[in-house]
């Protein structure tokens, strides 16, 4: 397994294809800004696009991004577009990419890192822990999560 940023990798054609895979709603609007150059626009400058990759298969991807489906802007960083391509999951490969992300936190010494989802008992695995509800870009409201960097 290999942790790669899609922005420094030289196959970005090939991995945007294979985003496009993903059977998700969130993946198909991920792979929409990055089609259409308007990533950065939606999470952020600087911000980040984790691949979990085995050779050339795709096994999961995520962001570490400014901002979030979350209205608000109290809380940043986030950690969005968390996906597991079906026959990965049950292993906890999203765990690799967490850990890099808190690597990255550290390195820019940030001490909490957010995350915004509607499943309960998932992100608590990995040490996250539930703050509110609050509204999202989207209309509705998800749970809001955050993890300490130590």
């Amino acid at each position: 397994m290999k942790i790669i940023s899609f922005y420094k990798s030289e196959r970005q054609s090939y991995w945007l294809n294979e985003i496009g895979k993903s059977d998700w709603r969130a993946g198909a609007y991920l792979h929409q800004i990055l089609s259409n150059d308007t990533f950065y626009d939606v999470v952020g400058e600087g911000s980040e696009l984790l691949l979990l990759t085995d050779g050339d298969e795709l096994v999961s991807f995520c962001t570490f991004a400014k901002r979030d489906e979350i209205i608000s802007t109290e809380y940043s960083p986030w950690i969005g577009f968390v996906y597991t391509f079906p026959q990965y999951r049950g292993h906890r490969y999203m765990g690799l990419l967490f850990q890099k992300i808190e690597s990255m936190a550290k390195d820019n010494n940030i001490n909490k890192i957010f995350i915004s989802t509607d499943h309960i008992g998932l992100y608590e695995k990995y040490g996250f822990e539930y703050i509110k509800q609050m509204e999202s870009i989207y209309g509705g409201s998800s749970r809001v999560y955050v993890k300490q960097i130590k």
